[in-house]
């Protein structure tokens, strides 16, 4: 994925271009105060949480990114107003229009990240009841470029996702010829293994390749089931996600979604 950057929080000017367009633009304000943080120094603030996991209230007020609530509120905003969806889509129609995403087959897996604090959508952990937990869902093209993620409990089973994470695939252009969401093959762990799924996955036109419960190890997938593995670490390099601080399970998919359309963006410079 490249060098690691030394302040990794500064939005660069590309970035910043394709972001600006879909910010919502700010409302008249009703009472006289403070100037406005600038939009560019409030992502600035909030990317600094995300890559350092600090605490909103501990932002420091030297980096000139505003206070940590104006942030919080910002992407509050800014996910409702659904920026980060908009520019994923905006991403991946780059990467197709290069002809750089590989539909041949998709990989999803998922991974469980301890919740701080009870609330939607987090569950008793499946390694300790007592203690809350969520997962994060994901699925990637053959090159480990993800093409959705999903947040639930820490109890879902994996398998019940796998539908809903496939749907959530957006339709992506960039070709002639009609936008694209779906990809050849599901290539999936024993997590996944039930014949109810395998048989929908054919109706869908997806060729399910599902390792089977009960069989030795060795299947043979790990070569290409790999990058799956590989794209969750790269979203807990992030370090706010590797644990859910968040109550509110809104908060956190802005979290999820800000940091899928990073590793997205990387793909883009790196193979655009």
């Amino acid at each position: 994925m490249g060098k690691r950057q030394s302040r990794p929080w500064i939005v660069s000017d590309e970035l910043w271009a394709l972001i600006e367009s879909l910010l919502p633009k700010p409302g008249p304000k009703l009472v006289e105060g403070r100037p406005r943080v600038p939009d560019w120094q409030a992502l600035c603030g909030i990317l600094f949480v995300l890559h350092t996991g600090i605490q909103w209230e501990f932002l420091p007020q030297e980096l000139g990114f505003g206070s940590g609530m104006t942030c919080w509120r910002r992407l509050a905003a800014w996910n409702e107003a659904g920026v980060w969806d908009q520019l994923y889509v905006l991403l991946l129609k780059k990467l197709r229009s290069a002809k750089k995403l590989d539909w041949s087959r998709a990989v999803i897996g998922s991974s469980h990240v301890r919740a701080a604090r009870k609330g939607p959508k987090s569950g008793p952990s499946p390694v300790d009841r007592a203690r809350p937990g969520s997962k994060h869902h994901v699925v990637t093209d053959a090159q480990g470029i993800p093409l959705a993620v999903s947040l639930t409990g820490g109890n879902r089973n994996d398998v019940t996702q796998l539908l809903p994470l496939l749907d959530k695939i957006p339709a992506v252009a960039g070709v002639v010829g009609r936008p694209r969401h779906r990809p050849d093959a599901l290539f999936a762990d024993r997590g996944y293994d039930h014949d109810k799924y395998r048989r929908l996955l054919w109706q869908r036109g997806i060729r399910p390749v599902i390792a089977r419960r009960g069989q030795p190890h060795g299947s043979g997938l790990g070569i290409f089931r790999y990058v799956v593995e590989r794209t969750i670490a790269w979203l807990h390099g992030f370090r706010r996600l590797r644990i859910r601080w968040e109550r509110r399970d809104d908060i956190h998919e802005a979290f999820l979604g800000l940091a899928t359309c990073l590793i997205t963006y990387r793909h883009v410079r790196r193979l655009c």
